[in-house]
This record gives C-alpha cells, structure tokens and sequence, in this order.
C-alpha cells in the first residue's frame, strides 16, 4: 500500500500543479495584478514553501483515502475529493471573502478550483489506490 500512496501522491501532486497554474497563473492573474498590494513580491514569493504545502496536502488527502475509506474504488474517490474540495473551497474561497478584500471573482474561482482540484485528486485517488489482495488459506 506504501508504494501507491506514494505514487499517488505524486500523481495528485502533478495535477494539482498543472490546475493551480491554470487556475493563478492563467485565469486569475489579472486579479492578482489589481490586488497586487495584498500579495508578497514575486521576488518575495517563498516558491519552495508552496511546493512542499502542496506536497504534504496531497500526501495527507492521499494518506486519510487509503487509510479511512472502505471499499476503495472510483466512485468512493469522487465523493471524497468532491466532498474534500468542496469544505477547502468554501474555506479558501469565501472564507478569505469574509476577512479579507479580494474580488468577488477571486473568491468565485478559489471555490470553485479547489472543488475541481478535490475532485481531480478524488479521481486520481481512485483510480490508484486499491485495496490489497491478500489471499488467505
């Protein structure tokens, strides 16, 4: 089971790149630039940080699947990641809303991207992690 978390995670780790690039790099970059007082620098921005926050967020969303949900299979893994995505995207999304003064649009999109990365990651975590066959005499 270890090496699937572990390839899993990888797997979860790559794709939610691939969407938080879309997500902030292409979709949201605009709104970034007018709010641009409220971010840190590009120079300032701590790169590695967010890489290692990602990869400890998918390996515990990856870890709490293989251990917790019982029978593993795809549709079990889309509930958790939608249900997964859906609590972080209220919190990213309309939580920073109520504190803090972001466009309404970013937070739409904050929602919204992290129910699609959840579900990404549901999917992926489906597919990948399996219950062992352990045969029994």
């Amino acid at each position: 089971m270890t090496r699937k978390i572990i390839v899993a995670t990888l797997a979860v780790f790559v794709a939610w790149g691939i969407l938080d690039f879309i997500i902030h790099g292409l979709i949201l970059s605009s709104a970034y630039a007018k709010t641009a007082i409220l971010w840190r620098p590009m120079a300032e921005m701590k790169q590695i940080l967010m890489y290692l926050v990602t990869f400890l967020s998918a390996l515990i969303f990856i870890t709490i699947y293989a251990r917790l949900i019982s029978p593993k299979d795809l549709n079990r893994g889309l509930s958790y990641g939608l249900l997964f995505g859906l609590g972080a995207g209220i919190s990213m999304g309309y939580g920073t809303y109520s504190v803090q003064p972001i466009p309404y649009n970013m937070a739409l999109v904050w929602f919204l991207g992290t129910t699609v990365e959840g579900t990404v990651a549901g999917l992926i975590a489906g597919l990948m992690v399996k219950e062992d066959n352990k045969e029994t005499a």
